[in-house]
């Protein structure tokens, strides 16, 4: 009897251990995704900045501050790279929000000076996600 019980705990903390481990793998996935396309529209961001596209500019600093915000939910509090990440994606954020402030009926060299500490931020954040995430090395 007490070795079923033994078997049947050891089952159990092994589900849940796969579970874990399950769950985990996805995050990573996902953060994958999310720094990908993010990575994406910080290009976009100065890329469109230096046509003078204003709209273009805010749009593109919307969708990396909502990419960056869903990373920040997924990263794994203890990790180094997570944890570096994260201020990175901070900085993003806030220099996003500073992005948004100037608004889009401004000269269109206006917001690029913060829309490009963005993409800074964003690239260095991308580094150390793709070592987070296992596709690269530090």
């Amino acid at each position: 009897m007490l070795i079923t019980v033994r078997c049947a705990s050891l089952a159990v903390l092994f589900v849940i251990g796969c579970s874990d481990v399950m769950a985990a793998e996805e995050g990573l996935k996902e953060i994958r995704e999310h720094s990908g396309v993010m990575a994406r529209d910080a290009e976009d961001m100065v890329m469109h900045g230096g046509m003078g596209d204003t709209k273009a500019i805010l749009h593109h600093c919307l969708e990396v501050t909502r990419h960056a915000q869903v990373i920040l939910k997924l990263l794994p509090p203890t990790d180094p790279h997570g944890k570096e990440a994260a201020g990175l994606l901070q900085e993003a954020i806030r220099q996003c929000q500073r992005v948004e402030s100037i608004g889009v009926n401004v000269d269109p060299g206006a917001p690029l000076n913060p829309a490009a500490k963005a993409r800074t931020a964003v690239r260095a954040a991308v580094k150390h996600l793709s070592v987070l995430s296992g596709e690269g090395k530090h």
